[in-house]
């Protein structure tokens, strides 16, 4: 699955979840999958915890945090790293 098909999974509706991106026909929050992967849980954890999700819906939740990440303007957040 492409880049952009990955994306196709991802909305954002302001009638639902206070308009935050969600996987495409769920009210599962992408911010709820990152933060999933973040205390470690493999995408397969995943899936199991959420039976809607799919492997792609949890890869879709990635490239968009990718496409969030290579935008030109910086969010600042916690204490700056020393130089």
């Amino acid at each position: 699955m492409t880049r952009d098909e990955l994306l196709q999974r991802i909305a954002a509706q302001p009638a639902i979840c206070h308009g935050k991106p969600c996987i495409r026909g769920t009210r599962i929050m992408v911010s709820v999958v990152l933060d999933n992967l973040a205390e470690g849980l493999a995408p397969e954890e995943i899936v199991r915890e959420y039976p809607p999700l799919t492997r792609d819906d949890v890869l879709a939740a990635v490239a968009y945090a990718a496409e969030l990440a290579s935008e030109e303007e910086i969010v600042p957040f916690g204490k700056p790293l020393p130089a």
